[in-house]
């Protein structure tokens, strides 16, 4: 790169002609690059620069589109695509600020720290990464564009009163499907546009608007990057999206992002909310107004220096922790899972066996998942592909034709025609990638003719559904004050005269909103002629359906698959709660108790079996006396307590009433008296929400996540919720009580006055590093010194991720949540190993552990309840060498001794129920 090069960073709000500036400067070099953070935005401006510069030396290329003539001076590319090494004068990255998302964000920060122009290098994007950029790009400077036209906030307005060049933003294809199906009866129609549609699609649904024969614009945040249309006024129906992994609120900046499209060049715009969609805080609309906005303190970031020399080596490759404060690991991403998938098949291991094999296998796992099918389908489709670049060089002729051949027509409905075209991009992805098919040009042109008529239909088809200039038969007819028709579908869509007017959402009718007054009467009028049979026929159905598609909610709600049907409610006893069933008062009597009764017996079953071991002891008609009444404490608790707060009892309990419970499944241990059977996940989720249901909660705790020996220690969730869920609090972190009790017993054996290390096994079944364990260690209660020394042989050995999972995946008494710890992989004791040698002796980080007394291990919260003292379950100090209490144990070199917080027990008493007692009791008697 040239010496004197330039690299700015043109940062500012939307409308302020960021990347018309950018085409501007590079089209003054003669050769350059520009990144898109969309396939269709690419496109856009691809034709911008062919129409100034001619297609001769314009190249296009993002994962599906590859078009590059031989004298290509101009690159425009999708950020994914960026091809490097080329040297370009110019190089450009638009929307920047990117590099904070979570899935794509570690591609835009590799291109913002790595690629560069050999004259001028160009960030494009909002002021919120000033901050990271100043950091990460020595010799940046900032470009400040201010936004050309104003924007302002306009509140919440209907749908139907929405002013007209609008455009309103859903963020779910049936959302979206559902404001353009509304926006077809009351203003005559409505264009298109989701991020994924075809370009040629996207292209003549704008086309439909732009020319005015529609209105209104219904849309995905994908017309948030950088699509130019003109818009007066964006609307958004919701202020939450999914985001691939779950529901998530939208942030400011996201809003402006999209709110922005209003107003174009020097014209004004308005943005507000509308439908289900609640007013935006005023803090957040002046935000937006002022384009003001929390600056990014960490950008997601990856490992670009990879290693082929193995699967194994390249996953640690891609597992590399970045060495900036400013970056984060990004989370594991489709390429990654994929890529882990197929390392576990035995065919794939024994062909990736060399670089060059294992690269080829990485960029088929980088082949995206168009289709939205699930991981495993995916990983298998490109074990497939794999397979045949492998053997054969590249995909066979034959393969591809019957892939394209099945995908290439043009009937079926929307939905059918989007799946087809989801199929027809990964062909079309691999038809682009050099060397992967025989005949490069004719595959290529093959994929391009379905997509093109594939997108010919769907735009037919959406215009069909979407777009209706005549005025709405249904209106017309209730202006008329005809009898209308009413029907509903197997999808529990209700129509009138072949209108939709609302859906029957389990046995609850959701009218169409937007219909107000006599119209709304008429509608429903209408539609029950139709919802009272239905109502019937649904309800014979769920009093049949089996239980395995009803389920609880841990909030309490009763689901029949994706439907709501009732909820729980707090009864007379805490193991029989009452069921509320949701059903509208229209559909009568009979349908009422018929699902209300089915809801009950499901409930009451699924406790009989989740909590059977806690039923048949608290039903147990042989326990009598102390046992008895410590059964009816632990099933009050659901079957754990704290032994702290039960110490009396359990001192006041004598062998055989122990030996009582233990049959039954109750474990003693020196924290916590529980019932492992009911540390699974299943038990556990139903216990927190019969526990908030008996102590009548507005919001209930939700249970951990499924196989995790330790989860974060927050302040602000009570100790009794972490107990509820089958944890304990220590330290910054919580651990399952169970692992504690198997902690507990290797403390046991330890000199817990004159000091000792951790094992190797107590890192193992905690997956905690050595820091982390000290941390809850000093939860516990102990002492935790951290000091140096000089290595004088292997440092512990740092459990493998397979012991790991093996051990944490079994609690001691009975078997364990079913997945393995998600916690990362203990570290090794030894703190040099992996860093550069320095002179001298090698040191190692070790910590002496000693019992702390009565002081708290941590401060602040409740740590001072949960963390050391003589309050520990009850039973004040673990035992073990040198455990005794001073002044109370003699000298203080007498040996190892147990104290046990129990009542003296029997003159050599022997438990007739157990096996090994009775035959000990057999050989007593002879002699």
């Amino acid at each position: 790169m040239a010496h004197s090069a330039r690299i700015a960073a043109v940062l500012g709000p939307t409308n302020t002609g960021k990347t018309h500036y950018a085409i501007e400067r590079m089209l003054g070099y003669r050769t350059g690059v520009i990144g898109l953070p969309l396939r269709l935005l690419a496109r856009e401006v691809y034709d911008k620069i062919t129409a100034i510069r001619g297609p001769s030396v314009v190249a296009l290329v993002t994962g599906e589109e590859r078009i590059v003539p031989p004298r290509a001076q101009y690159w425009v590319c999708t950020v994914e695509a960026m091809p490097e090494g080329m040297g370009c004068d110019f190089a450009a990255i638009d929307e920047i600020q990117l590099c904070a998302d979570p899935e794509r964000g570690h591609v835009f920060t590799d291109r913002l720290m790595r690629m560069r122009g050999t004259h001028e290098t160009l960030f494009l994007g909002s002021d919120t990464m000033r901050g990271p950029i100043a950091s990460l790009v020595p010799g940046v400077e900032f470009v400040q564009r201010e936004r050309m036209s104003q924007l302002a906030y306009s509140g919440s307005k209907k749908i139907s009163r929405l002013q007209p060049r609008s455009a309103i933003v859903g963020f779910s294809v049936d959302n979206v499907y559902a404001i353009a199906e509304l926006l077809k009866r009351q203003k005559g129609g409505a264009a298109v546009v989701m991020g994924a549609l075809s370009p040629r699609t996207r292209n003549a649904q704008v086309e439909l608007y732009q020319n005015g024969d529609v209105d209104y614009l219904v849309a995905t945040d994908a017309i948030g990057m950088g699509l130019n249309l003109d818009i007066n006024h964006v609307a958004f129906s919701s202020l939450t999206k999914f985001d691939g992994r779950r529901m998530r609120p939208l942030q400011p900046n996201e809003l402006a992002q999209i709110a922005g499209r209003a107003g174009r060049g020097m014209s004004d715009g308005t943005f507000g909310v509308t439908g289900d969609a609640g007013a935006l805080p005023e803090e957040w609309a002046d935000a937006i107004c002022s384009h003001r906005f929390t600056p990014l303190r960490k950008l997601n970031w990856r490992n670009a220096h990879l290693s082929f020399g193995s699967i194994d080596a390249l996953e640690r490759s891609l597992e590399v922790a970045p060495d900036r404060e400013e970056l984060v690991k990004a989370r594991e991403a489709d390429d990654l899972r994929a890529l882990r998938s197929l390392a576990g098949e035995a065919d794939v291991q024994a062909r990736a066996s060399n670089p060059r094999s294992v690269q080829l296998l990485w960029d088929v796992c980088r082949i995206p998942d168009f289709r939205g099918i699930s991981p495993n389908e995916h990983a298998g489709m490109l074990g497939v592909i794999f397979g045949h670049l492998h053997e054969k060089g590249a995909v066979p002729d034959d393969f591809l034709a019957r892939q394209i051949n099945r995908i290439d027509r043009t009937d079926g409905d929307i939905d059918t025609l989007s799946k087809r075209l989801a199929y027809i991009r990964t062909w079309t992805y691999v038809a682009q990638r050099k060397g992967w098919v025989n005949d490069e040009d004719h595959w290529r042109g093959r994929a391009r003719a379905v997509e093109d008529a594939l997108s010919d239909a769907l735009h037919e088809r959406l215009t069909q559904r979407f777009v209706d200039r005549r005025t709405s038969v249904l209106l017309r007819r209730l202006k008329q004050k005809e009898a209308l028709l009413a029907e509903v579908n197997d999808k529990g869509e209700v129509t009138v005269e072949g209108e939709f007017v609302g859906k029957l959402e389990g046995f609850r009718f959701r009218q169409d909103k937007d219909a107000t007054g006599q119209e709304a009467k008429t509608l429903r009028q209408a539609s029950l002629q139709a919802l009272v049979p239905q109502f019937h026929l649904r309800a014979d159905r769920f009093y049949n359906a089996p239980d395995t598609e009803l389920d609880f909610t841990e909030q309490g709600g009763l689901m029949w698959g994706d439907q709501a049907v009732g909820k729980l409610a707090k009864g007379d006893d805490p193991l029989k709660p009452r069921v509320v069933a949701f059903v509208d008062e229209e559909a009568g009597h009979d349908v009422m108790e018929k699902v209300q009764r089915r809801l009950q017996h499901f409930i009451d079953r699924k406790i009989a079996a989740l909590f059977e071991p806690l039923l048949k002891m608290r039903d147990d008609e042989e326990m009598a006396g102390l046992a008895r009444g410590f059964a009816f404490r632990l099933v009050e608790a659901m079957g754990i307590v704290p032994r702290a707060d039960v110490a009396d009892e359990v001192k006041a309990l004598d062998q055989d009433a122990r030996g009582g419970l233990r049959k039954h499944g109750v474990r003693f241990g020196q924290f916590t008296i529980f019932m492992p059977l009911l540390l699974k996940p299943a038990p556990t989720r139903l216990r927190l929400v019969l526990w908030s249901l008996t102590n009548g909660l507005d919001e209930f705790p939700e249970a951990p996540p499924p196989g995790l020996v330790t989860v974060p220690n927050m302040d602000a969730v009570p100790a009794q919720h972490y107990s509820l869920g089958g944890y304990r609090k220590a330290g910054a972190r919580a651990i399952r009580i169970d692992m504690l009790e198997r902690l507990a017993d290797m403390l046991r054996g330890e000199d817990s006055r004159g000091g000792f290390e951790a094992k190797a096994d107590m890192l193992s079944i905690t997956g905690l590093t050595l820091e982390q364990f000290a941390d809850l260690m000093q939860g516990l209660g102990y002492k935790a010194a951290k000091a140096e020394r000089e290595k004088v042989k292997a440092a512990v050995e740092a459990p493998t991720d397979e012991v790991a999972a093996t051990d944490a995946a079994e609690p001691a008494e009975t078997a364990a949540p079913e997945q393995a710890p998600a916690e990362a992989a203990p570290e090794t004791v030894d703190a040099a190993e992996g860093s550069a040698q320095p002179e001298g002796p090698e040191m190692e980080v070790f910590y002496t552990f000693t019992w702390g007394g009565n002081r708290p291990a941590r401060s602040g919260g409740n740590q001072r309840r949960e963390g050391g003292g003589n309050k520990q379950g009850g039973r004040g100090k673990p035992k073990g060498k040198g455990g005794a209490p001073r002044g109370k144990g003699g000298p203080r070199n007498q040996g190892a001794k147990t104290f046990e917080a129990r009542p003296p027990r029997k003159e050599k008493a022997i438990d007739p129920d157990n096996p090994f007692a009775a035959a000990l009791m057999g050989l007593k008697d002879k002699t």
